[in-house]
């Protein structure tokens, strides 16, 4: 059986980035690797094994561009709504709060929010299949 460990996303500024995903979701540098050519940075939180990893390439002075096939990572908190008037108090600009539901069942409760590099981030409210 396979157990997701990581997802890897390649930042231009680590600091700025290492910021963002600590304000955002208490994301903490769990390991930093630095090798020729490259430094991998590793955050994690209390809250599960899963990690973000970031990939910083020495040198690079152009942001990544991210094309059409990433699609977003999810989290999920306990108060959606806080966690909204915090980013927002944070300046973290996050999009508006959504309800989604499926053949007329509420399915789910969320936002997204874009770290500095310009992936997405889905937050979403525990429940159901999301917790």
């Amino acid at each position: 059986m396979a157990k997701a460990i990581h997802m890897m996303v390649r930042v231009l500024d680590e600091a700025r980035s290492v910021a963002f995903y600590d304000a955002a979701f208490g994301l903490k540098v769990a390991e930093k690797l630095v090798f020729d050519g490259f430094t991998l940075i590793y955050l994690r939180n209390a809250e599960a094994d899963f990690e973000v990893e970031l990939t910083v390439n020495h040198g690079r002075a152009e942001p990544y561009v991210l094309g059409d096939g990433y699609g977003h990572l999810a989290v999920c908190v306990d108060d959606l709504d806080a966690e909204h008037a915090r980013f927002t108090s944070a300046g973290l600009a996050p999009n508006p709060v959504r309800d989604m539901a499926h053949q007329g069942k509420p399915l789910a409760r969320f936002f997204f929010v874009q770290d500095p590099d310009g992936y997405k981030i889905e937050v979403l409210q525990k429940r159901g299949r999301y917790v």
